[in-house]
């Protein structure tokens, strides 16, 4: 239903039309010359304007002036009298929806209100689109606003030097972090070309964008800055492209210095701490050396006194250990401190790990720990340093019984596990297996710190960092696995290499025993 504003000079039929638009269900307001309606528009803006297009004074056609200047959302329907159809195609040029001829008929009104009414959805509808567009736009352009500030600060906040160049070569983006590497300002450089920039850089990024490098790999550069200095920069860049056409470039650098500075001043503690963990470890390992002989010379000299030959033989063999212990030390600290490259021969390794199990088998006897080896035959060979591979085996097998030795529960049947394999040919994969004392999370963080033994006083802590060390110059690798109070698993692997030695270097290497280089 609509409201409608009804004009006509004549009483008689206002009054009809009147009561026939009501009973449709139309509000209608009437007015009886052109003056009036205009005047009831301005008050009750109706949707609808019916107006003669022939009444005194203000005629139908100013009636539609006046109307459409007032509103853009009405729909005006002029009444034409015979013969008025000149004026009635006028009254369209100035935006009148539709005519009818007097006398007015019922259906000819239905179907002009019909059209007035589908106008007047449709422009409603455009005005809804109208208006949910433009807050569409609206918020679009909020969200661009917000995201180009985003981007602006990020690329501002960036601790990195970000210089942008536009498809004209021109320099379109340049951030603080660029104005402290290069010594010039944003407003010296922006909307400048390429040659603003330092030679090495502008080179660089000029052979990138002449390439259409999609992305320049990070590289170490110096760059000079405005003020002469010479500053280390990790440069990297990449091409930007819109479909295919290439739009620009982006550069980015990350200034080295203070890396450099903290890696120097890193390098410089490391260097003092290592100095002192080593003389510290050092004087304590001497001492004890110090501490046997001195308990070896005083049981001497008491035996010589009372002599006591069977004192006599302990203290002389307790002499003896102590300098065993002293070239163990003075021979692992020689390894560790130089280094070794591995001496490559055809070898069994099976034969090498069985004949350490062969020396150390009475030291496990003796501390009640069964020694068990599974290894694939003795005479498959391999071509790898037979030197690290025994060595190796015999710091960890003897590590692994001292872990019997040393846990606290004697109830326990203690044994050491030995497995080799020869994977495919390329490797050789040495496991050692212990039930013993094992280590916490703590224990195995320091397990490669130097001079830290789990042995206490009886060991120098070089055991495991000269093996380490060994198998690292092999090319191979070193794990371990463990639990305080269930037992420790070290699992080696040595690489054997593809290349074979000439068969008068190779021959009956093999066969050689390897315990004179132990």
């Amino acid at each position: 239903m609509h409201r409608i504003l009804l004009i006509d000079d004549e009483p008689d039929i206002v009054r009809v039309l009147a009561m026939s638009l009501r009973a449709d269900g139309h509000t209608v307001h009437t007015a009886c010359s052109g003056e009036e309606g205009v005047a009831l528009f301005r008050e009750y803006e109706p949707d609808i304007v019916i107006t003669d297009i022939r009444m005194p004074g203000m005629d139908g056609i100013e009636v539609l002036k006046r109307v459409r200047s007032l509103s853009d959302r009405v729909e005006v329907i002029i009444v034409t009298g015979h013969g008025d159809v000149d004026v009635a195609i006028e009254a369209l040029k100035y935006g009148a929806s539709d005519f009818i001829n007097k006398p007015v008929r019922d259906e000819a009104l239905a179907v002009a209100l019909k059209r007035a009414g589908e106008k007047l959805a449709i422009q409603q509808q455009i005005r809804d689109h109208t208006r949910d567009l433009e807050e569409k736009v609206e918020e679009a352009t909020r969200a661009l606003r917000r995201q180009t500030v985003f981007l602006q600060e990020l690329i501002n906040s960036s601790w990195d030097g970000i210089v942008g160049i536009d498809a004209d070569g021109a320099i379109a983006v340049y951030n603080p972090a660029a104005e402290r590497i290069f010594g010039k300002t944003a407003r010296q450089v922006l909307g400048v070309a390429i040659d603003a920039l330092e030679d090495e850089v502008r080179c660089l990024i000029e052979q990138a964008i002449s390439s259409n490098v999609c992305h320049l790999d990070s590289q170490e550069i110096t760059v000079t800055a405005a003020s002469g200095e010479r500053i280390p920069v990790d440069f990297s860049g990449s091409c930007l492209f819109d479909s295919e056409a290439q739009i620009g470039f982006v550069g980015f650098f990350h200034d080295l210095r203070e890396i450099r500075r903290l890696q120097q001043e890193l390098i410089e503690k490391e260097r003092l701490a290592t100095i002192g963990q080593t003389v510290a470890g050092l004087a304590h390992c001497i001492k004890n050396i110090l501490h046997g002989l001195e308990g070896g010379s005083y049981i001497l000299d008491a035996a010589i006194k009372r002599k006591d030959y069977d004192k006599l033989t302990n203290g002389w063999r307790l002499i003896q250990r102590t300098v065993h212990r002293t070239a163990d030390l003075l021979k692992d600290l020689l390894t560790y401190s130089k280094k070794r490259e591995p001496e490559y021969r055809t070898c069994h390794p099976a034969a090498i790990v069985k004949e350490v199990c062969d020396l150390l088998q009475p030291v496990a006897a003796k501390s009640r720990v069964s020694l068990d080896l599974q290894a694939e035959p003795e005479d498959r060979d391999a071509w790898l340093d037979p030197q690290t591979l025994y060595r190796v085996a015999m710091n960890l097998i003897s590590n692994a019984i001292d872990a019997c030795m040393f846990d606290e529960n004697r109830l326990k049947s203690f044994h050491v596990q030995v497995k080799l394999a020869i994977s495919s040919g390329k490797r050789v994969d040495l496991w050692v297996v212990d039930n013993g004392s094992g280590m916490d999370e703590e224990t195995l963080s320091k397990l490669f710190i130097s001079f830290f033994s789990t042995k206490g006083s009886q060991g120098t802590g070089l055991g495991l960092l000269v093996t380490r060390k060994l198998v690292e110059e092999h090319g191979g690798g070193i794990e371990v696995q463990s639990r305080a109070g269930e037992g420790t698993t070290f699992h080696v692997w040595l690489p054997i290499l593809q290349a074979q030695p000439p068969d008068d270097q190779g021959e009956n290497h093999g066969q050689e025993s390897v315990v004179g280089g132990r």
